[in-house]
């Protein structure tokens, strides 16, 4: 009796030490930095902040790992991911066919359409991408929407940004007619935070649909099985809305 309690007792402090470990696990998290209020740096704290970042700290603590956050450029995410530099992507990353084809997806965590921007100055009610027929527009490389706009026709110039914050100066200096980005990352930028000289258009109807996933290496398949039984949870607890609620982000 003694003997099988021992051995019982030995089983139970490994499968404690297992857990342990599982649970000790980093996992280091690629994120643009620019990109309010999905993930940016705090001046303050100088860590990365935002929707994305909190729900990989969510997804962690549900998964059994500790999220380290770095802050990487948006066109370096999947470059990081496939050099081993990052193990997951957790910004406003969206799942695209072609994404599809070098990263593997988790199920989706929240979907959004895409925004349009002018000077202030211009009043016109927009409402379609064609309604800019011969005007210069900004877009940010690496976004889902650069093609489009591309193939658009009728546009003079499709100017291309490294970021939403160098987008929005430009169309403030009156450099660019318009911009189009992610939906609640400039909604945020334009009227929660207040940009001078510039106007976000109510009347335009987005036609670009974005999903937000997490991404991880292609072929990392149990890592994102993992991922999409945590996001499953914090979706079912409410954990996810509460996020968004937090920093004022309305999806679709």
């Amino acid at each position: 009796m003694l003997h099988k309690t021992l051995q019982s007792l030995l089983a139970a402090a490994l499968f404690a030490a297992t857990l342990s470990g599982a649970q000790a696990e980093t996992v280091k998290v690629g994120a643009t930095p620019t990109a309010v209020p999905f993930n940016f740096l705090d001046p303050k704290s100088n860590t990365l902040q935002g929707v994305m970042i909190d729900i990989a700290d969510a997804v962690g603590k549900k998964a059994g790992f500790t999220a380290e956050v770095m802050p990487i450029p948006f066109a370096s995410l999947v470059p990081a991911l496939q050099t081993r530099k990052i193990d997951m992507i957790a910004s406003a990353f969206a799942n695209t066919p072609q994404r599809a084809e070098v990263v593997d997806f988790t199920q989706t965590v929240l979907e959004y359409g895409e925004a349009l921007i002018v000077p202030d100055k211009d009043k016109t009610d927009y409402r379609h991408i064609a309604d800019l027929k011969g005007k210069t527009v900004g877009v940010q490389i690496g976004t889902l929407y650069v093609e489009p706009l591309k193939a658009a026709p009728g546009l003079k110039e499709v100017k291309m940004y490294e970021t939403m914050s160098d987008l929005v100066r430009d169309v403030a200096l009156g450099r660019l007619d318009a911009a189009f980005g992610d939906g609640p990352v400039i909604a945020y930028q334009v009227r929660k935070q207040g940009v001078p000289n510039v106007r976000y258009v109510d009347s335009y109807q987005p036609q670009m649909p974005t999903n937000i996933s997490l991404a991880v290496r292609k072929g990392d398949t149990e890592r994102a099985r993992k991922l999409d039984a945590a996001i499953d949870a914090l979706k079912q607890d409410g954990t996810i809305a509460a996020i968004m609620e937090k920093w004022g982000v309305a999806t679709q």
